[in-house]
């Protein structure tokens, strides 16, 4: 049975003293049998604290019985805030609350948990681990993560106005705060009181700390587990936000996607895509499907955000005025072309109202460079280049030292093929083959390439999408 001088010997032993500021998070049942209960356990900590201190608990759920008493005593102050609400009482209750429904975050600047850490507090786990530690939350808002949401609320303000407001960068589903208990350390000390592990977190060094780490790695408080859809959402949402920041736009081809539309929705959301190149669905050329088909899947993807950035035509058939009139029935905007011969088609498609583009075949530089300028010269139509790496080796050039500079590319090239191959044939990962993808991709940011970048563009990528993005990050990275 632990009585109160238990638990105040126990709350010092930790480093805990008069004057302190100290952001409760608790399990009261984590600590055993308490002689008084829940309202011994608080005592406890006023007495260590004193009149100087100040104790706060969240108050935003059900959150445990020490968080109820604190609330429901009769000189607590509740901050004026209907999401991330604390409870505080202490000598600076009034100051650490004070208009925290005016911040623009509910855990960010300008709120009692930022406070806390500038009047140099704590932050008490008290038989509970980081899961439950809010402040981490605040750490998220404080950078801006891009998986964060909005939480709008209807509330009446303390001058008893009724307002609806919006705080930016709330926290949402799963994360793994747990795994953070190692990189905290530094600023943590550990002890037990009666059955309850308890940790006591200088609130200023988490601070520093988190966000050292999370400025360089957005995704530090996110698990690793595929099968984890909350993290996989939340990792797919940091890399849509960081390809937005790009110049260039970055778009999938459906074969690379997957072989049906449901399942090409569902792998590019996994991994943060907001375009897909039509080329193959469930294994044939997409002008093969009905126009009704056609328009039922693109509108599947038009209803989860995915937009298509182009379809891809790898022959023109006889009847390629079909094709016209589908994509334009579709409103398919751009269509792309074999560089050989397919002046006719792409003459009818750009009469038609659509962006025509052509990508390079097997042949080298030099003869496409000239092919693409007749054509321009011939219709007074401006045709961009699809520019494949890949083809170009087929071809046997060295598509960065050779191609893309003997035919002058950089000011018609409006697509880049992510794909790569070797001197024989065999497709291999970005910057696996003789491609050379990574000096392209440099060049061309460098340029502040405003066109697509398309996975698995124009030929087969020996993996999945997801290998595909997470082999085009790492390209990213090491520039």
């Amino acid at each position: 049975m632990l009585n109160k001088s238990d638990i105040v010997k126990g709350l010092q032993d930790l480093g805990l003293a008069q004057g302190d500021i100290v952001l409760l998070h608790s399990s009261l049942v984590s600590l055993g049998q308490v002689n008084g209960g829940p309202a011994t356990v608080i005592d406890a900590f006023l007495d260590v604290i004193g009149e100087d201190g100040t104790l706060l608990v969240p108050v935003f759920g059900a959150l445990g019985i020490l968080t109820d008493e604190v609330k429901n005593r009769e000189n607590a102050v509740i901050s004026p805030c209907p999401v991330g609400t604390l409870a505080a009482i202490g000598k600076d209750a009034e100051e650490l609350c004070r208009d925290h429904w005016k911040a623009e975050t509910a855990h960010g600047h300008d709120t009692p948990y930022t406070r806390i850490a500038e009047r140099d507090g704590y932050i008490c786990l008290l038989g509970v681990d980081q899961d439950r530690n809010t402040t981490l939350h605040s750490v998220e808002a404080l950078l801006e993560l891009p998986y964060m949401n909005t939480a709008t609320r209807t509330f009446t303000t303390p001058e008893g106005e009724e307002v609806t407001k919006s705080w930016k960068f709330y926290p949402g589903p799963h994360r793994d705060f747990i795994g953070l208990d190692p990189l905290l350390e530094p600023a943590m000390t550990k002890s037990r009181i009666g059955n309850a592990e308890v940790r006591l977190i200088k609130a200023r060094e988490l601070y520093e700390i988190s966000l050292a780490v999370g400025s360089s790695d957005p995704a530090f408080v996110l698990c690793d587990n595929p099968e984890c859809a909350d993290c996989v959402r939340q990792r797919a949402a940091i890399f849509c936000d960081r390809i937005r920041k790009e110049s260039f736009r970055l778009s999938a081809s459906s074969r690379l996607a997957g072989r049906y539309v449901p399942e090409m929705i569902e792998n590019l959301q996994r991994c943060g895509l907001e375009y897909v190149e039509l080329d193959f669905i469930q294994g044939k050329p997409w002008y093969k499907y009905p126009q009704e088909k056609l328009a039922a899947w693109i509108e599947q993807f038009n209803s989860e955000n995915i937009a298509i950035s182009a379809a891809r035509i790898f022959s023109v058939p006889e009847d390629a005025q079909r094709i016209i009139d589908l994509s334009v029935a579709l409103g398919i905007g751009r269509l792309i072309l074999p560089l050989n011969d397919s002046y006719s088609a792409a003459q009818a498609a750009a009469n038609a109202g659509l962006d025509v583009a052509y990508y390079n075949t097997n042949q080298g530089a030099a003869r496409a460079a000239a092919k693409l300028n007749r054509h321009r010269t011939t219709a007074a139509i401006t045709y961009g280049m699809v520019f494949n790496p890949a083809n170009f080796v087929i071809a046997g050039e060295n598509p960065f030292l050779l191609s893309y500079k003997r035919g002058r590319f950089i000011r018609s090239t409006v697509q880049l093929d992510l794909a790569d191959m070797t001197w024989d044939g065999r497709p291999t990962v970005l910057a696996g083959g003789n491609a050379e993808v990574k000096e392209l991709v440099s060049i061309m940011r460098c340029h502040n390439f405003s066109g697509f970048m398309t996975l698995g563009g124009g030929a087969a990528y020996p993996g999945s999408l997801e290998e595909a993005v997470c082999n085009f990050t790492q390209l990213l990275d090491n520039m």
